[in-house]
């Protein structure tokens, strides 16, 4: 059973719904990012990058335990386990492999440097950095627009990792961040889409225990 450490927050979503998609045995293990539990020596010995989410899978590709940290890799390495939600032809699977990088390097860590300044950052707040971040954030999703009005999906025409992937942070966006995503009709109907998936509604509904 893999052991999956996540947060609710949009990174920690991609995993849950990743193993809630591909049908895996999970033990979930709620890591408070709130309360500094991302920084203790026995969440380091699994993500020596203190955050989440991570897995740690008893049974890895040897036989011996293994753990993995980063969203992508993490997506990558459960799809490869199963034998699903990523293609197994080259072109294809590289397909995959640029939205999930994408995702990485662009809407990932602005919108999350949107929310920081528009949410929890200090008062007064950076005026210009959120026009900067919120600019930034439309230009990204005219990058999925595009895309997905050349396929169904950002692999093609069948949903993957890279759905998953780039799923939560524009969601975070419109719901939580106030972002308009009205002259996005591909992304909007995408969006709605994934949002009405059986696995993700499961994986969305998923909260740690009151405290």
């Amino acid at each position: 059973m893999i052991e999956a450490y996540a947060w609710t927050t949009p990174n920690g979503y991609k995993l849950l719904i990743a193993l809630e998609e591909l049908g895996i045995p999970y033990d979930l293990r709620w890591i408070n990012i709130g309360k500094g539990e991302q920084k203790t020596p026995e969440y380091l010995a699994i993500n020596p990058n203190n955050k989440i989410p991570a897995i740690r899978d008893p049974e890895g590709p040897d036989g011996k335990p293994l753990s993995v940290f980063e969203s992508g890799a993490v997506l990558l390495y459960l799809a490869d386990k199963v034998g699903k939600l990523v293609p197994t032809d080259a072109r294809d699977r590289y397909v995959v492999l640029e939205w999930l990088f994408f995702n990485a390097g662009g809407p990932g860590p602005m919108l999350g440097q949107l929310g920081y300044h528009k949410i929890f950052g200090p008062e007064p707040r950076d005026e210009r950095d959120i026009e900067r971040l919120t600019k930034e954030a439309q230009r990204l999703f005219g990058v999925l627009e595009r895309r997905l009005g050349e396929s169904r999906y950002l692999g093609g025409n069948e949903l993957t990792i890279a759905d998953i992937m780039n799923f939560t942070w524009p969601r975070a966006g419109v719901q939580m961040l106030g972002l308009d995503v009205s002259a996005f009709p591909n992304l909007k109907r995408w969006l709605d889409e994934l949002e009405q998936r059986p696995a993700v509604k499961r994986a969305l509904a998923l909260k740690p225990p009151a405290s």
